[in-house]
């Protein structure tokens, strides 16, 4: 055998290897919306009730919403964190993290900013309420993890949130 025909059946078999391996990968269409592409709150337990309040699986903590450009608490947003509070305190081992949300209007930054607003707004509330501040740490996703995709006002009043993750029990 020569080099040159030696050289071509390695450089051929290199190339069946990679063929191989890469139509392995690629099995089948990977669906959008699978959950698991997607990354929990750092060391977040999604065991029990460990969870996050936008599934109901937080331990009855509850999402709150806000109103269009604003991070300002409304009625219903106090009531849903005089609740969170008061499931806080009952499980003073639980330390959560605030996620804040924007929906589809408005820049990255606009929205990073504004989601980060609302995350504080909501952490405040329950450091005013008596939650100590170091069970609550807070991150902006902005308008990147809309829970409703669809392009209307409705999706959007869903989207204009602070999510709470339960991190640890």
């Amino acid at each position: 055998m020569t080099k040159m025909s030696a050289t071509l059946r390695r450089l051929s078999l290199v190339l069946a290897f990679i063929a191989v391996t890469g139509l392995a990968g690629c099995g089948g269409k990977k669906a959008k919306d699978d959950e698991s592409s997607i990354p929990n709150a750092v060391g977040a337990d999604t065991n029990g009730d460990t969870g996050d309040s936008d599934s109901g699986k937080a331990g009855g903590l509850q999402t709150v919403h806000y109103p269009y450009d604003s991070f300002n608490l409304d009625g219903n947003a106090k009531d849903a964190l005089k609740a969170n509070a008061s499931i806080l305190k009952s499980k003073s081992s639980y330390k959560i993290q605030i996620e804040g949300h924007c929906d589809r209007h408005g820049g990255i930054q606009y929205n990073i900013a504004l989601g980060e607003k609302r995350a504080n707004a909501a952490k405040k509330f329950l450091e005013d309420l008596g939650v100590p501040s170091e069970r609550v740490t807070t991150v902006s996703f902005g308008k990147e993890r809309p829970l409703d995709p669809a392009e209307t006002e409705a999706a959007d009043s869903k989207n204009r949130r602070a999510n709470f993750v339960v991190t640890s029990k």
